[in-house]
């Protein structure tokens, strides 16, 4: 059974192009950075779970839920094969739980804040906005694009940041977790403007405060699906 079923809708991608020298400290046990084209990515993510089960049984209050995170590229070879995931420097949640859970067992770095979300239709167009409140401050990731989707071209950028399958986090000294993700190949919908107001220092450490002043490559919405979480598995030297 798998450790968590549920769905990621309307995911928000912003995508920054960084000095890979800054997430070299942050890269997990047995994984190394995945470029694409050359080029580094972080990426800011926000989406909805949707109809959680945590082993099967929904845990009340708990089942549908913002997400917004900070996360990076990595790939592990294993057996003459690649396989690419992800590292996240920092998950945002409304629900202690859900943080709980994630920190306990997966040692991720989950942090549980006020958050809400917005989502309107129009005929022709779509607006995805969600919001995390630290302290005082509202911050917010806003996506206006088309209401059609399309598919995801193979070889591309969309899909080199949407097809990682894999999660990995530091568990010690020469130790990491790593689970699979599991879920079908996404459609995306066309970003026609997007908004950004956060402080990424504040929210994700001095590291990170750079990226206000950057603008992101690339901004991204895909509809998402269906997903599992398996269980995790230790690696060590």
């Amino acid at each position: 059974m798998s450790f968590l079923t549920a769905e990621w809708r309307k995911l928000a991608f912003a995508n920054y192009v960084i000095d890979p020298k800054v997430l070299e400290p942050y890269v997990p046990f047995g994984t190394e950075l995945d470029l694409w084209q050359g080029k580094c990515y972080v990426s800011l993510v926000g989406f909805m779970f949707v109809n959680v089960r945590l082993l099967g049984v929904k845990i009340p209050f708990h089942v549908n839920f913002e997400e917004v995170n900070l996360r990076f590229y990595v790939r592990r070879l294993e057996e003459g094969e690649w396989k690419r995931g992800v590292v996240f420097i920092k998950e945002i949640v409304p629900k202690p739980a859900i943080t709980f859970v994630a920190n306990t067992i997966y040692q991720e770095n989950y942090q549980t804040l006020k958050m809400r979300h917005r989502w309107e239709e129009t005929d022709a167009t779509r607006l995805v906005e969600y919001q995390w409140k630290m302290q005082q401050d509202w911050f917010t990731f806003m996506v206006n694009a088309d209401r059609a989707t399309s598919a995801i071209e193979p070889g591309g950028e969309t899909e080199f940041i949407t097809e990682h399958y894999w999660g990995y986090a530091h568990a010690g000294p020469k130790k990491s977790n790593e689970y699979e993700v599991t879920h079908p190949k996404w459609e995306q919908y066309q970003v026609n403007d997007y908004q950004i107001d956060v402080d990424y220092g504040k929210v994700y450490g001095p590291d990170f405060a750079f990226l206000n002043q950057e603008k992101p490559s690339t901004v991204m919405l895909a509809e998402g699906s269906a997903i599992t979480v398996e269980g995790k598995r230790k690696m060590a030297e």
